[in-house]
């Protein structure tokens, strides 16, 4: 095996477990950071200060940028679906009073209306044990964040931009996954941050003072979010949306309420309940079966393991 070979293998193997960790985390960087600023500016703070530091990097390692305005408008669209929309619902929810249980059970429907889109729009077929493990993954998320679910806490006016982030991440996935297969996904991400802060600038604009307490909090959520989340994280998504199935890799996020459990036991002494060390097993049995492959639909062409 050559040198580029093993290095590639090791990153195929490390990817998915150091995503669900990073992404894992970023729900702890949230409850740092939002004390301090309102979510639309705290995101816009932390989605242009990434902007900076990767096109820095696009520019010092000569990082190719979109060869067509169309190619462009493919990033563009998944930039506001998987940042802006995912990004905007999910901080605007907890911040309103959406309990973070209850935004990871919905966040936790993800895998399986990713694979329910994916067998049309992408000509994957999920396999019967594909199907069981996306129902295991989905029992375990229910039983880790039973007791902060708080059903009575969020109204339907406050809960709708939890659905809408569900709904955008999914089908940004799907659609990187089929209009944008070889971009570059440094530079991709640049312009996919861009347009994102053009959302969040005008939202913070029209519905907050934009008041932020620079405290050594909200920098040290700050720095975590831009580094591990948006950088770390957000590029490994894509990786992995590039070289796997989209319903096996949207199975990671079953794993990532239970990360940010345990998470939150370390840093702020939230106890884990029995029910919730049954809920880890049973998603991670699901996120097993869900991510063995499967093969492609009848009369569909077979997605390649490499892009």
């Amino acid at each position: 095996m050559t040198a580029a070979a093993a290095h590639s293998t090791a990153l195929a193997r490390l990817a998915p477990p150091l995503f669900v960790l990073l992404w894992g985390s970023g729900f702890i960087g949230a409850k740092f950071g939002l004390p301090h600023a309102e979510p639309f500016t705290f995101l816009l703070i932390r989605l242009a200060l990434t902007s900076v530091l990767l096109a820095a990097a696009a520019r010092l390692f000569r990082q190719p940028w979109p060869a067509s305005r169309i190619e462009a408008g493919h990033i563009v669209v998944v930039g506001l679906l998987v940042h802006a929309t995912y990004l905007g619902g999910v901080f605007s929810g907890i911040a309103h009073g959406v309990p973070a249980g209850l935004a990871s059970l919905v966040a936790g429907l993800q895998p399986l209306l990713t694979a329910l889109l994916s067998s049309r729009w992408l000509g994957e077929r999920v396999s019967a044990r594909q199907w069981l493990g996306l129902l295991l993954g989905l029992a375990g998320v229910v039983l880790v964040v039973w007791r902060t679910l708080g059903l009575g806490a969020a109204d339907l006016l406050h809960l709708a931009p939890v659905v809408l982030a569900l709904l955008g991440i999914t089908v940004g996935t799907l659609y990187q996954k089929r209009y944008c297969p070889k971009t570059n996904l440094v530079t991709s991400t640049v312009l996919q941050y861009v347009a994102s802060c053009a959302v969040f600038g005008v939202l913070a604009v029209a519905t907050e003072s934009m008041h932020v307490e620079w405290t050594a909090g909200f920098l040290g959520a700050l720095f975590w979010l831009v580094g591990a989340l948006s950088v770390g994280a957000v590029l490994l998504l894509f990786y992995l949306i590039r070289h796997g199935e989209a319903a096996r890799v949207a199975s990671l996020f079953y794993l990532v309420p239970m990360t940010t459990a345990v998470l939150a036991w370390l840093f702020f002494g939230e106890r884990l309940a029995p029910l919730a060390l049954v809920g880890f097993a049973l998603a991670a049995v699901g996120v097993a079966l869900a991510r063995a492959p499967a093969a492609p639909a009848s009369g569909a062409p077979a997605q390649p393991e490499s892009m």
